[in-house]
């Protein structure tokens, strides 16, 4: 079943939501990520190592819900079932990257920034990843 267009477009313009990605025994489990619309998809950057990328690995389903920057959702606040996918490194998904600028902005660059120091002192390749999210499955 599609997502409605209105609950889309609310889903996107959230600063935050929380991204739900499911084991393989099928708990779920949310994280709260940033999140921009690229044409019809959403997207959010990950590390390649977390879970959430592992879990989207075996299983594509996801859940979306608004949330504070902590990860706390509101009893009411509104669900959307979608489909992820790990659509390759961030730094060769320039589209992905300036939907992502545009709406972060300042906050987005500086968070990126200071990933990047501390790679470099841990001596340690940045790999982050785009995910793309579908409202299809």
């Amino acid at each position: 079943m599609t997502v409605p267009d209105t609950l889309w477009r609310e889903i996107g313009a959230s600063p935050f939501i929380s991204l739900g990605t499911y084991r393989r025994n099928g708990a779920l489990v949310a994280v709260p990520v940033w999140v921009a619309r690229d044409g019809d998809e959403l997207v959010v950057t990950s590390e390649r190592a977390t879970g959430k990328v592992k879990r989207l690995r075996n299983d594509g389903r996801v859940t979306l819900r608004p949330c504070s920057r902590m990860g706390a959702v509101e009893p009411d606040a509104i669900t959307v079932e979608a489909t992820g996918r790990i659509a390759g490194p961030a730094t060769a998904d320039a589209r992905a990257d300036t939907a992502l600028r545009r709406k972060y902005g300042f906050q987005y660059r500086a968070i990126l920034g200071v990933e990047a120091l501390v790679r470099r002192l841990q001596r340690k390749p940045g790999d982050r990843v785009i995910i793309r999210i579908s409202r299809t499955p």
